[in-house]
């Protein structure tokens, strides 16, 4: 079958990568793709947003599936818009994305079909969150920008200076646009943190291999919040949690949007909490997570378009998934500068002579004369797979170290 697949970055050239080595695969095709997936697709020069110009594009070349990477095209509609044209997709309608697109959304619907997550307000002014922050009593408190803010949405803080530091940004300065126009105050849950991904075809789901993801920029989990520093999979869940996750998260969430009527068919991407009280739920995507699609995919050994058609067909509830055994690491190398000011135009050097059993996706950057250079804040996502953890690390550090751009920073703790 001919598959297009919607998205440029990392999780996208992960799963072109996959994608690749199914025997189901006829042509793979990707808008807008990178020079780097250029290897693995053909690219076009698309907008990922111009629903029109895919659903031809779909016409022309024949395309049994469409595979959505990034949340943005869902949230304004794609699916709706190419499931309109009879074309068959993977990832939900615009209400079902909805559950990444807005956090109030997001929140309610957990309380509404009893997920279990933290306790919380929506804010809907600057005056009312100033007054609410102000009458808080119990520090740190978690604020977030309601709407898509790249993953950098979300403020840990640590006493009332700060909670009002973050509603002011989101709510009066409009750092991130309209997504911000409101704000969820959220209580703040310690533990340790996993992400627990799974197909829904509508009716049913299968889980994927947990992963675990470190959001802060800098070692020891200190440092402002990125979009994903690096990943490894599987993550260490016990049996009795997984128990939980299945029958308290995943099965209350199709329930939830069986009884609303919300039409998915896509990966729904449910970052836990695992409390001192039992795993919580701190957010959706609907999508899936980057960088950790860069760590699971070396350890899906199904085919993996084979799962994506079956979920895009309604058609999950025969299917299995199997694994390799092993555990993968990733390490994000980023420019100097992010989360808030990258730079760009970085010649990346030693990308030819990265050791046998490593791949290196590309987030953010350009070919230039034959040269890749740095075009983004995540540009390099450097993946490993070994027999255990301590030999992922070793791989994907050891690749590492032959990698350097001007300005390159990356986390030395990932997976410890």
């Amino acid at each position: 079958m001919n598959v297009l697949l919607i998205g440029s970055g990392g999780r996208e050239h992960a799963l072109a990568w996959k994608l690749k080595q199914s025997p189901l695969l006829g042509k793979l095709y990707a808008i807008p793709g990178s020079a780097a997936m250029a290897d693995l697709a053909e690219c076009q020069a698309i907008g990922q947003e111009d629903f029109e110009g895919i659903s031809d594009f779909c016409a022309d070349k024949a395309i049994a599936l469409v595979v959505v990477g990034p949340e943005a095209p869902l949230a304004k509609g794609l699916a709706d818009f190419l499931a309109a044209k009879g074309i068959k997709v993977f990832g939900p309608s615009q209400k079902g994305a909805m559950l990444e697109a807005s956090k109030q959304f997001a929140k309610e619907f957990m309380d509404r079909n009893y997920l279990p997550t933290a306790g919380f307000s929506v804010l809907y002014s600057w005056e009312a969150a100033q007054d609410k922050i102000k009458a808080n009593r119990k520090y740190p408190v978690v604020i977030k920008a309601d709407g898509l803010a790249a993953g950098k949405g979300v403020r840990i803080c640590m006493d009332e200076a700060e909670a009002l530091a973050a509603a002011s940004d989101f709510m009066e300065k409009r750092i991130f646009g309209f997504s911000g126009s409101k704000v969820v105050l959220e209580e703040f849950l310690t533990g340790r943190e996993a992400s627990v991904m799974a197909l829904v075809d509508g009716e049913t789901f299968l889980m994927l291999p947990p992963a675990r993801d470190h959001k802060r920029l800098l070692d020891g989990d200190a440092g402002p919040n990125t979009g994903g520093m690096g990943a490894l999979c599987p993550a260490e869940i016990s049996k009795a949690d997984l128990e939980f996750i299945k029958k308290e998260v995943l099965q209350r969430f199709v329930d939830g949007i069986k009884k609303e009527r919300i039409s998915f068919r896509g990966v729904i991407y449910a970052g836990l909490m695992f409390t001192p009280e039992g795993p919580k739920v701190l957010e959706f995507n609907v999508r899936f997570g980057d960088p950790e699609a860069q760590a699971m995919m070396p350890v899906i050994k199904s085919d993996l378009l084979g799962l994506l058609d079956a979920c895009a067909g309604g058609k999950l509830g025969s299917k299995t998934i199997e694994v390799t055994g092993q555990t993968c690491v990733n390490v994000v190398l980023a420019s100097k500068g992010y989360p808030e000011s990258p730079e760009k135009g970085k010649e990346i050097k030693g990308l030819d002579a990265v050791p046998a059993g490593v791949t290196v996706f590309h987030s953010g950057s350009v070919q230039q004369d034959g040269k890749y250079l740095t075009h983004g804040g995540r540009v390099l996502t450097v993946t490993a797979a070994g027999k255990d953890l301590a030999e992922a690390r070793e791989k994907a550090y050891a690749a590492v170290n032959g990698i350097n751009f001007d300005g390159m920073q990356y986390r030395k703790d990932i997976g410890l």
